[in-house]
């Protein structure tokens, strides 16, 4: 039999369709903002960020399709945790945390700015309910209404986000791009403090808002539904397809991002002290086109979240339907869609609020689930490594997310000793010692079995 592949326009149609998928709010303001408090030291911070926010996602694609799943993919540390660490995942970055944070991101981005050029007072109140929670309310309406019309069909995507929205929304972001060009707002200042030791690693950890590498986990399942889709149906073939398609997507991720870095760096504090990356955007297209940049902007950040939202709701419904199989994939799409929309209406700063701390807890998890995926030729697949390495992490990544939150923890103190964990690396030594344990323990106890079996049949 033949082998199966996509054509390079399929191909490159669901690349763009991952793409479309991972790149969303946080993809849009941070890398910005990166550039913005980098400065001179930008290219070196955005070395980090790639890392973190294009490569990992990447493997991350690549790790549960050779793995067949993110089930199979956790089952190696254990079945307990093959039923938790998937749900818990699921339930981040979709209704608890990520889909909220796209209705938000894209209020703020789209219907703010619009008010206030056409003079809207949104600070008013109506029979006791503030115009602005009013207003960000039937927004949000109104935006998963769209977003579950486009996900009713997962399928689909590629018709939907690869073919229209996403060459919409890279034509967009070109445009703000070529302006700062032609146009440039001057040249960048030195790092601020935050990027001033260690700007590589700062960026790295920058990338972790992005919470891809933990949609990449996700992801695979509707990806290799749209290769199936384009005819691909053996096995092997969606495999190595689904790979190629994440590569695709990683490349024009590091290419948007840096570009997005290009364009903050030399902002710096003319968007205004403490200005985030929302901010700054707002800065370089009304500096650059006026009304007209803010009204392109606008179009981005509602594309970007847009199609964020409906790969979010796609792959959350798909395993809940399968997994909870009481409800099916569009009544599951429902639930997510209302309960991310009361969510929703806590507002941007809320929910970026929370997100800090759980995505400490929990990111360093996956990153040495994906590493692990690529060592099974050194290792195996057996699970002694993958729980013992999967623990350690775990231990010092909740501490430090607890710590962010504000709170207490017993034993915090101990881990505070650990090399990097100021700087939100306190994981990887004990990654490395509970990947070394899991090689050297079971081989120990397996020859002093082997020596006290070769006593008795000596007796």
């Amino acid at each position: 039999m033949s082998r199966q592949k996509l054509s390079i326009r399929n191909l490159l149609l669901v690349g763009f369709t991952l793409f479309s998928m991972f790149f969303g709010a946080g993809n849009l303001i941070f890398p910005p903002f990166l550039g913005a408090q980098a400065g001179t030291a930008s290219w070196k911070a955005m070395a980090g960020f790639l890392v973190s926010a294009a490569c990992l996602p990447i493997l991350g694609v690549a790790a549960v399709a050779l793995s067949d799943g993110i089930e199979k993919l956790c089952g190696r540390v254990g079945p307990r945790f093959a039923s938790i660490f998937p749900l818990l995942v699921y339930l981040f970055i979709g209704p608890c945390l990520a889909i909220p944070r796209t209705a938000s991101t894209s209020f703020e981005m789209t219907v703010l700015p619009a008010a206030g050029a056409l003079g809207i007072d949104l600070e008013g109140s109506f029979l006791g309910i503030e115009g602005s929670f009013a207003a960000q309310a039937g927004y949000s309406a109104l935006f998963f209404c769209i977003a579950v019309l486009l996900s009713l069909r997962p399928d689909r995507l590629t018709e939907r986000l690869g073919k229209v929205l996403c060459p919409t929304l890279l034509i967009l972001i070109a445009v703000i791009f070529t302006g700062c060009l032609v146009w440039p707002a001057g040249t960048p200042a030195g790092p601020e403090a935050s990027y001033q030791a260690a700007p590589a690693l700062t960026g790295f950890l920058a990338g972790y808002d992005t919470m891809d590498t933990l949609a990449a986990l996700n992801f695979g399942i509707i990806i290799a539904m749209n290769v199936r889709a384009k005819g691909v149906t053996q096995d092997g073939s969606v495999v190595r397809e689904t790979i190629k398609a994440g590569a695709a997507a990683g490349l024009l991720l590091a290419l948007v991002y840096s570009a997005l870095a290009y364009v903050g760096a030399p902002v710096g504090r003319l968007a205004g002290e403490g200005a985030n990356g929302a901010r700054i955007l707002t800065y370089v297209a009304g500096s650059l086109f006026g009304s007209a940049g803010l009204a392109i902007l606008g179009f981005i950040f509602f594309i970007a979240c847009l199609n964020t939202c409906v790969g979010l709701l796609c792959c959350c419904s798909q395993y809940f339907s399968t997994r909870f199989s009481r409800l099916g994939y569009r009544a599951w799409m429902g639930v997510f869609a209302i309960a991310s929309l009361f969510i929703s209406s806590a507002g941007l700063d809320a929910i970026l609020k929370i997100s800090e701390p759980v995505l400490h807890a929990i990111y360093p998890v996956a990153i040495v689930l994906i590493v692990l995926s690529f060592l099974s030729g050194l290792i195996g697949r057996d699970g002694k490594v993958y729980l013992w390495t999967v623990s350690f992490t775990a231990v010092v990544s909740i501490i430090y997310g607890a710590q962010k939150a504000g709170l207490a923890f017993p034993g915090a103190w101990l881990a505070g000793w650990l090399p990097g964990y100021e700087a939100g690396f306190g994981w990887v030594l004990p990654a490395a010692a509970g990947a070394a344990a899991g090689v050297i323990v079971p081989r120990c106890l397996n020859g002093f079995r082997k020596k006290e079996d070769d006593g008795k049949h000596g007796q």
